[in-house]
Parts: structure tokens; sequence; C-alpha cells
């Protein structure tokens, strides 16, 4: 199985070689690594290439942000099943995409997800949440629950099926994907008890509180794309899930 891993980052210097070493180092070898810079102003390009012998695809241009870079990355994907791993992420250890590509194997999934710990950006000792996962049943999306974003696997056919990440969402269309993917549509996921991905804290959608509303509300905008009904009570405690999946 041939796995397609994707990176997008722009003026990621501080830490964009520690995220393609903890690719590079895997233990599993049949990775199409495909890296997608917006066009950085920084060093980010020049170490990006002391790894070349390593990275099968780089493109530097501007772009429309972090999900049409993804996006670019998706088009050019000849793997089986396509993950992300953002410029402050890297994997837990050297065994994730061997995991993941057993689990694959051994279910028959369409889409694999596990556990991610966010650890501080400057002392990756130093872990802030945990955000623990479960298997997937009928109508969690809408309780508040989602998969990690940076565990998610699929396989690439998902796409070519139901679409690409729709930027419209901007922070949200990671969680509008997922629910297209998962609940909208028939799939099979199988989740992973393991902990695969550390991200450093400081995501966009959680920056402020200004973006955690604006999030949460192209969330319900997803839902209603989707034709999900989204249990007036669940409005309420959506907010408290949040923070309860990290705990």
């Amino acid at each position: 199985m041939k796995i397609s891993l994707i990176t997008v980052c722009r003026n990621a210097e501080e830490y964009i070689a520690q995220c393609i070493n903890s690719v590079l180092t895997q233990k599993y070898k049949n990775v199409e690594y495909i890296i997608i810079d917006g066009n950085s102003s920084d060093s980010t390009l020049s170490i990006i290439k002391t790894f070349k012998k390593g990275i099968t695809t780089l493109i530097s241009e501007k772009d429309e942000g972090i999900y049409d870079a993804m996006n670019k990355g998706i088009a050019l994907a000849t793997g089986d099943v396509i993950g992300i791993l953002n410029a402050d992420d890297f994997f837990a250890d050297d065994t994730v995409l061997e995991r993941i590509a057993e689990k694959f194997v051994e279910t028959n999934a369409d889409i694999i997800y596990g556990n991610l710990w966010y650890v501080a950006r400057n002392n990756l000792q130093k872990v802030i949440r945990k955000w623990i996962s479960k298997p997937y049943t009928e109508n969690l999306f809408q309780w508040g629950w989602m998969p990690a974003h940076p565990t998610f696997y699929a396989r690439r056919e998902l796409f070519q099926h139901y679409g690409d990440y729709n930027i419209d969402f901007k922070s949200a269309a990671d969680y509008e994907l997922m629910l297209r993917f998962m609940n909208k549509n028939t799939t099979k996921s199988v989740f992973i008890d393991y902990l695969l991905v550390k991200m450093r804290v400081g995501g966009v959608s959680n920056k402020s509180l200004k973006n955690r509303i604006s999030a949460n509300l192209s969330d319900l905008k997803a839902m209603q794309l989707n034709e999900i009904r989204w249990p007036w009570v669940a409005i309420f405690l959506k907010p408290i899930r949040k923070i309860m999946q990290f705990i």
C-alpha cells in the first residue's frame, strides 16, 4: 500500500525540519511525500531542500490558504491512501505509518484515524491537551465530535468521489470534509487507539475566542450543507465537547 503524505507550509522555518524528519525516519517506506509551500519569504524553502532526496514533489507558489494548498497536494497524489501532516505537527514515533498501513490492509477500511496530543510550542515534553478519540458511530458529529484531522487518513478514491476540501469553510474545511466522508456518505472508518501525531499548540481556529466562535459557526454551516440536523441541545454542548475531547 502506497501512502501519499502531504505537508503544507508557509514561513515555517522554525519547525519544518522536525516535521520532515519525522516523516523520513518512518519505518514504513512506501510513502509518496508531497510538500506544498505557500511561497515562503523566510528560510523554509532552503531548509526543505536539504531533505530533497526524501521528498517526492515540492511546489512553492502563492495559494488561497492552507486548504487550497492541501487540495493542490491531493491533485498530485498517486497513493492508495492520503494523509496530511502540517509544518507544526510531527509523528509521535517511527511506527505510525506502518500501523496505519497495516490497519488499512487488515480491516479494508476507507478511513483510519487515531489519537493526538497538543504539546507546548517550545517544550515538546509538556503535554497541554490530549485528544483521545473513539470508534465512530452514527450521529456523533451532531454532538460536537470529530476525529483529529492530522491523524485522518482516507483512501484516494474518497476524494475522487466526494470531493476535496471546500475552501469556503476556511478553518472548518477539515471538519466539513470529514463530516462529508464519514457521515453523509457510506464509508468504513476504523479508529486506532494509539498516539499518532503531536501538534504544537496555536492552530488558526484556536488562536482567539473570535476565531473559535467563527469556527463553530462554520461547523454549523457545514452540517447544514451536508443536510445534518444539529439538535438544539448540542448547540450548547458542542463548546463543552470541544474542551472535553482534549482531556
